[in-house]
């Protein structure tokens, strides 16, 4: 995964960024005075209508791809996006605010409008919108708190946008679209580049967008409302296809693994991420578990994993590590980073959900993006029709009865203290839950793997002592007998599965 023109994540240090984001926990206004356009910044009113925006799209694809130009306000240093994103600036309806555009980063400018009654208004006149009274073009957007104290909701870059969860915090980014993601030609970033906002209730916003691109158009409806543990958007999206697509990824997400409890550190903090695995429930209602890693790690390339998902019921890229003594990290606050967890609307089919990693030795890279791929050739002329919810949140996303895997440590083989064998690695991995409860070492419990009997020479399988329901896998693997470079684990008991599967990527010594 390249990055596109603009990631929120590219331009800013941690240090910035934590003065970006902050909490999701303020009501939107209501839709009628909340998003009344003022006089004399909004062209005339035209109808507007979910039918109309997808005609539109629809038309945009029956003419050539052309590349937007760069706005000529454009920012060309970042002291400045900076004082033109942060300072003191008048507010939208619907309390929005516009992000600028940047030289290098992000220097397109988007359309701007206002949705009230079934009627349309663009923002033609920004002066005033950006920090210290400049004059400017809008790049994106972002919708803060009633008392303007901080943002919730940001669109900035491709098909970027990110809400904060239930802990108050930004973390990982949605995509619209991936187009070509882990695929053996050039990644494509289509873009927003018109936005309309409209009030839904006292507590909701909807916002709709055209996407563009060489491949494809869109039209997006993102219905965003707030719960007390999550944000919730409904998004339905129609796409028309300008050509062919190898890889169309739907719903996908884009995080950050740095390194966690099964890698070596880079610098005093025990963890470093947004997320920390790929979470699953497949069509037949199995929960699927499989910890991100940085190929930096093992110094590997780029690494694609697809997962059979056929009629997938939901996935999502989670931070299930919560602990902020795993983190220590009180600047960034890596262990309040929300989860993003994916429901289709319908029946998506048979198909495989991807998790794409690359190498990264920068925590402000994002290296991680999962998305569902469609077995369903994309063709040129095709309309795509989808649905689906994103739930941002800090709770465990479709939790079923069975134990999780909390934690997935990796070392040397052979006992500890002593010589390591070569070519062997030591996996290690906590499973937690209320079904564990009163099991012993007597309640044949045992760990069913997929790893050739002549690959494991350690296998242990027991309670932690001193915890409450945690029960720990230890297996000692020799590499060189490993017939796939990833292994699939869960605990069992009488033929029935007690935990998630977890899907492991193997990590060479």
């Amino acid at each position: 995964m390249t990055k596109p023109p603009f990631s929120p994540r590219t331009s800013l240090s941690r240090r910035e960024a934590t003065g970006l984001i902050s909490a999701f926990v303020a009501a939107l206004t209501a839709p009628g005075a909340a998003l009344a356009a003022p006089a004399g910044r909004f062209g005339p009113a035209t109808p507007f209508s979910w039918e109309r925006l997808v005609a539109r799209a629809q038309a945009n694809a029956r003419r050539p791809f052309v590349e937007r130009p760069a706005s000529k306000l454009a920012v060309p240093d970042f002291d400045t996006h900076v004082r033109l994103t942060y300072g003191q600036a008048e507010e939208l309806p619907g309390h929005v605010r516009l992000l600028p555009t940047r030289t290098g980063i992000a220097p397109q400018a988007v359309g701007i409008s206002i949705v009230e009654n079934g009627q349309s208004r663009t923002l033609t006149d920004m002066k005033g919108l950006f920090g210290g009274g400049a004059d400017g073009e809008a790049a994106g957007f972002r919708v803060m708190w009633a008392d303007g104290h901080a943002d919730w909701l940001a669109f900035l870059g491709g098909s970027y946008f990110r809400a904060a969860g239930s802990h108050d915090q930004f973390g990982l980014s949605a995509r619209g679209i991936s187009i070509n993601t882990g695929g053996a030609g050039p990644e494509e970033f289509p873009e927003f580049t018109d936005f309309w906002f409209e009030g839904k209730g006292e507590d909701g916003l909807i916002v709709h967008a055209l996407l563009d691109g060489p491949s494809l158009t869109g039209a997006y409806r993102i219905e965003t409302k707030r719960t007390p543990d999550a944000g919730i958007q409904d998004v339905t999206a129609t796409l028309f296809l300008r050509r062919d697509i190898q890889r169309l990824g739907l719903a996908p997400m884009t995080s950050m693994y740095l390194y966690g409890e099964g890698d070596r550190r880079t610098d005093w903090r025990p963890e470093v991420h947004d997320s920390d695995g790929l979470a699953i429930v497949t069509g037949t209602g199995e929960h699927i578990w499989h910890p991100l890693i940085n190929p930096e790690q093992e110094h590997q390339p780029p690494i694609t994993n697809a997962m059979r998902a056929d009629h997938v019921k939901g996935f999502g890229l989670l931070q299930r590590d919560q602990d902020f003594d795993h983190y220590q990290d009180d600047m960034s606050y890596y262990h309040r980073r929300p989860s993003l967890w994916v429901e289709p609307k319908g029946d998506w089919g048979p198909g495989t959900v991807e998790l794409y990693s690359f190498a990264s030795i920068s925590e402000t890279v994002d290296n991680v993006c999962a998305y569902w791929l469609s077995d369903t050739p994309v063709k040129a002329g095709q309309r795509r029709d989808l649905a689906y919810r994103l739930t941002w949140s800090s709770q465990e996303p479709a939790h079923g009865n069975n134990a999780l895997c909390t934690a997935f440590r990796v070392g040397p083989g052979g006992v500890p203290g002593q010589d390591e064998i070569k070519g062997v690695t030591r996996y290690v991995f906590d499973f937690e839950g209320d079904i564990l409860g009163g099991l012993t070492r007597d309640s044949h419990v045992e760990a069913q793997t997929d790893i050739p009997a002549k690959a494991v020479l350690l296998m242990s399988v027991g309670p932690v002592g001193g915890q409450k329901n945690i029960w720990r896998v230890t297996m000692d693997v020799r590499h060189a007998d490993l017939p796939h470079p990833e292994f699939r684990l869960f605990l069992k008991r009488a033929g029935g599965a007690l935990s998630e599967t977890v899907i492991a990527t193997a990590k060479r010594p």
